[in-house]
């Protein structure tokens, strides 16, 4: 069985440093989302019988999937899926309050300031130049960050939507959506830590 995605050190560097924050969310959605016909393919049981040559003489037109063992769908989901969607969900929540706070640490704020204040003592002749009024401060980092949550989370509400759509057609024990089945699972997992 596949292994849950393991949750990185959260720190504010972390958050800050794009490039690890998106590797850590592409490669969870890859080993777990992306691949997730070929992980629930890996819960069927084989065949209870050996090879019958007989089954390849006639050709079947559309595909059957062989039904998974509802306890290792729910396995699956229990030990792998979820705890990947809640490490990935902290990381966005952990992420998202970063964005939020003030940053004492931003390395480009003495740089703004004295673009800004550059700005302000430009003498601008518009009838010369008409864009030369114009002008667009850098974004502080948290703002980048926020920008960049806001579409992971979006990706991550897509990537969800269609795994889950693809778990309940293959094990087919739930009508609930995604997150209503991700909190049920936390909520379970609360009540067995206390």
């Amino acid at each position: 069985m596949t292994e849950p995605s393991v949750q990185p050190n959260l720190t504010p560097q972390f958050c800050f440093n794009t490039v690890a924050l998106r590797d850590f969310l592409r490669i969870s959605r890859s080993a777990i989302d992306d691949s997730i016909n070929q992980n629930l393919n890996a819960l069927v049981t084989p065949a209870q019988q050996g090879f019958d040559p007989t089954s390849t003489s006639s050709r079947i037109t559309r595909a059957t999937s062989r039904p998974i063992d509802p306890r290792a769908c729910q396995e699956f989901k229990n030990k792998v899926l979820f705890p990947s969607w809640q490490a990935r969900s902290d990381v966005l929540t952990y992420c998202a309050y970063v964005a939020t706070s003030p940053d004492p640490d931003d390395p480009e704020v003495a740089q703004r300031e004295a673009e800004t204040e550059k700005n302000r003592e430009r003498v601008v002749d518009e009838r010369l130049d008409p864009y030369s009024g114009r002008y667009f401060p850098r974004e502080p980092r948290t703002e980048i960050l926020a920008n960049l949550l806001r579409q992971e989370r979006s990706v991550e509400s897509i990537v969800r939507s269609r795994t889950w759509g693809l778990v309940l057609e293959r094990c087919g024990d739930s009508f609930q959506d995604a997150e209503q089945a991700l909190n049920n699972w936390r909520t379970g997992r609360e009540r067995r830590n206390t």
